[in-house]
């Protein structure tokens, strides 16, 4: 496959030049990682099903789903995320999966084919409203019927709320940038802040929901990945204590479907099936 216009040259310069295998593993990464695949976990068939992991990256959670036992696709459009994810696919000769150049709009997948499909980076990295509704068509193209999909959103909150926790709201360029995600959605980082991903788009929550009805799916549910405990003043310390973790978690899990505390958690999990 051609890797032209796949992603644009902003997002496969920045994956190509950052250590996303590692993001999992450092910061939120692990609570974000913990609660995905806690997330996904409620809506996987019982035993064995066919995965569509789209935006999968390096395959962590690709990896993880084959050695469950289900039969994975991972598609991604970073050449360099193809490359780690089919190292990752060799070492798991018992539990192996499929990684493929690729991107959300075009799967290389027959009609209603899989169980699941995920999509982890297609409806952040695509700007444009008709692009993600694109992904969300095409997502309900490869489902069977009574299929589902689980895809992951930054909300519009998310650098608003990190700013405002680091300070960094001080910095003009970094406040404007948080204005226009909470007017407009879309996100551009400044040029005096490389180290953040470069363009986006950031969902209210209810946008999210009226994209997924609009590519034809029943909306299940929204759920907050990260919630509001990340807030707590001593979050890693506190998650270093098992008790505390687990007061922690539970708040989490009573909190994750309130609608009005959505806009607290930096992401959040939409899931959705395709009518029988």
């Amino acid at each position: 496959m051609k890797t032209a216009n796949l992603v644009s040259k902003t997002l496969e310069q920045f994956y190509s030049e950052t250590y996303e295998e590692i993001r999992l593993e450092v910061g939120l990464g692990p609570l974000e990682f913990e609660r995905n695949k806690e997330l996904i976990q409620r809506f996987l068939p019982a035993r064995t099903g066919v995965v569509a992991d789209v935006g999968g990256g390096p395959g962590a959670y690709a990896a993880w789903l084959a050695k469950a036992g289900y039969d994975v696709y991972l598609f991604d459009p970073v050449p360099k995320h193809i490359e780690q994810a089919t190292k990752k696919a060799a070492k798991y000769k018992k539990h192996p999966f499929k990684a493929i150049l690729g991107e959300a709009r075009n799967l290389e997948l027959p009609d209603s084919a899989v169980d699941v499909v995920i999509l982890h980076g297609p409806l952040y990295h695509l700007q444009e409203k008709s692009d993600r509704i694109a992904a969300l068509r095409e997502a309900y193209r490869v489902l069977k019927p009574g299929g589902v999909l689980l895809g992951f959103a930054i909300n519009h909150t998310a650098s608003t709320l990190v700013g405002l926790a680091n300070g960094h709201i001080h910095d003009r360029a970094f406040l404007d940038m948080c204005k226009e995600e909470l007017s407009s959605g879309l996100h551009n980082a400044p040029h005096n802040w490389p180290g953040i991903l470069p363009e986006a788009y950031y969902h209210k929550p209810s946008q999210l929901v009226a994209e997924v009805k609009a590519a034809g799916f029943d909306h299940l549910d929204t759920f907050a990945v990260e919630g509001v405990i990340w807030m707590d003043s001593k979050y890693f310390e506190n998650r270093a204590d098992e008790v505390k973790k687990q007061q922690q978690m539970e708040l989490l899990k009573a909190t994750e479907n309130n609608p009005e505390m959505l806009s607290m958690s930096p992401h959040m999990m939409i899931a959705g099936r395709r009518p029988a």
